[in-house]
C-alpha cells in the first residue's frame, strides 16, 4: 500500500470510530495535517476551483422501472370484413391517423353482387306479397275467398319480410344501405369504414390477398385512452400510490421524456414477483404505440437533505470525499457518506465531526486537488 492510499484509509478510519468531542476543530486540524492541499496563486489559477456552499434542499427518491405502452380494451379495434372478400386498395400504414366514418380500404368480391341481388329480388317480391296480401284481406272481408288463403299469404308475407330485414343487415354488415340500394347502383366494390377516431398501429394484409372473415385487416387505436404499464419488483411496489408522477421515456429513445400520473397500482403479485403500475399520459402522444417498451422514472419519496453540487464530491478506489476549504487557496481531504442524487445535486449525510452548513467546499474541479494532493503524498 502506497503512502497516499495508506493516508485515506487512515482518514475513512478515523471518522468512523471518533466519539465526540468537545475538541473537534484541534482533532480535525491533527487528523488532517497530512491531507492539506496548498495551491499557490499560478496553481489556484490554473485549477479553476470554485467555492460551493451546502444548503439544504428537497430530495426525492428515484425508482427506475421498465413496461410497455398499452391501451385498455374498448380503445384498441380490429377491423375485419364479416362476408370475407379481397382487398382492392387501401392507402392505410401503420401510423396514419384515421377518423370515424372515413373509408379506409376497399374490398371486391362477387359474394357483394349476389347479396345486393338477393335483397332486390326479396324487397320486389315482398313488394308483391303486401299487394297480394291486401287483396286476400278484402276478399275475406267480403268472404270472395276462404280466410286460409288469407292466411297463407299472410304468413308468405312475413316469411318474405322477415329475410329482407336479414339481408338489410348483411349488407349493412359490409356497408351498404339498402335503403338506397337499387338496380342501378349494384356494385362488386364496398367500403371498410373506421369505426374510431385514432390511428394505425398494424396492417396485416397486401393489396390482392382473400380475406377470411376471421382474419384482422387493421388494427386501430385511440390515442387519447393509451397509457404506461410499468413493472414493479414487490420490494418497491408498497411506495407506489396513486397520483404519484413521474418521467417515462423509450427505451430506444432517451431524448424525449413524458409526463404521467400514477392512476392505479394493482396489488396482485405474478409469479415473477412483479406487479403493475398504470400510469396516464398527461398529454397525447401520436408517436407511441402500443407494445414500445419504455423506461421510467418516479419519484416515490421525499425529505429535506443537507446537499452539494456533485463537482464537489471526488471518487477514488470506491470511497468518495470533499475538499473543505480551511482558507483561501487551502483544501482539507475529507472522506463523506453520500445519499440520493437529484439534478446535479448531491446528498452529503450527517458526519458528527463537521456542521456541512457551516463549511465551504471546493467544487468545479475538485479533482484536480486529489490530483495534486496524490502527487504530493508520492513524493
Amino acid at each position: 500500500m502506497n503512502k497516499f492510499n495508506y493516508i485515506l484509509f487512515s482518514i475513512a478510519f478515523f471518522v468512523a470510530c471518533k466519539s465526540p468531542s468537545t475538541n473537534t476543530e484541534q482533532k480535525s486540524d491533527q487528523t488532517f495535517a497530512d491531507t492539506v492541499v496548498v495551491l499557490n496563486d499560478t496553481q489556484y489559477r490554473n485549477a479553476g476551483i470554485q467555492i460551493v456552499k451546502p444548503v439544504q434542499k428537497l430530495m426525492h427518491k428515484t425508482v427506475t422501472i421498465n413496461g410497455v405502452v398499452d391501451v385498455p380494451p374498448q380503445s384498441m379495434v380490429s377491423v375485419s370484413m364479416p362476408l370475407g372478400g379481397y382487398l382492392k386498395s387501401t392507402h392505410l400504414l401503420p401510423g396514419t391517423s384515421v377518423h370515424k366514418g372515413e373509408v379506409i380500404a376497399l374490398m371486391e368480391d362477387q359474394s357483394y353482387v349476389q347479396l345486393q341481388q338477393d335483397y332486390l329480388v326479396a324487397k320486389a317480391k315482398l313488394a308483391y306479397l303486401e299487394t297480394d296480401l291486401q287483396r286476400q284481406k278484402e276478399l275475406s272481408e267480403q268472404d270472395a275467398t276462404s280466410k286460409k288463403a288469407y292466411q297463407q299469404t299472410s304468413s308468405e308475407y312475413n316469411v318474405q319480410l322477415a329475410t329482407l330485414k336479414a339481408i338489410a343487415e348483411k349488407l349493412k354488415m359490409i356497408n351498404i344501405n339498402p335503403e338506397q340500394l337499387s338496380t342501378q347502383n349494384i356494385s362488386k366494390t364496398v367500403p371498410i369504414l373506421s369505426p374510431i377516431n385514432g390511428y394505425v398501429t398494424k396492417v396485416n394484409i397486401n393489396i390482392g390477398r382473400y380475406v377470411n372473415p376471421s382474419d384482422v385487416i387493421f388494427e386501430l387505436v385511440n390515442p387519447n385512452d393509451i397509457h404506461a404499464a410499468m413493472t414493479v419488483f414487490e420490494h418497491d411496489i408498497d411506495m407506489f400510490q396513486k397520483g404519484i408522477s413521474g418521467k417515462v421515456f423509450l427505451t430506444s429513445d432517451t431524448s424525449k421524456k413524458y409526463d404521467v400520473e400514477v392512476i392505479l397500482v394493482t396489488k396482485n403479485i405474478n409469479d415473477n414477483r412483479t406487479g403493475l403500475l398504470h400510469c396516464h399520459f398527461e398529454q397525447s402522444n401520436h408517436q407511441l404505440l402500443p407494445g414500445m417498451f419504455l423506461t421510467g422514472v418516479f419519484n416515490v419519496t421525499s425529505h429535506n437533505a443537507i446537499v452539494v453540487p456533485e463537482s464537489a464530491v471526488v471518487r477514488y478506489n470506491g470511497m468518495e470525499y470533499v475538499f473543505v476549504q480551511q482558507q483561501k487557496q487551502t483544501y482539507v481531504l475529507v472522506p463523506v457518506k453520500t445519499g440520493i442524487s437529484e439534478n446535479g445535486y448531491v446528498e452529503l449525510m450527517p458526519n458528527n465531526n463537521i456542521n456541512w452548513l457551516n463549511v465551504q467546499l471546493a467544487g468545479g474541479n475538485a479533482y484536480a486537488l486529489m490530483g495534486k494532493l496524490k502527487n504530493k503524498m508520492e513524493d
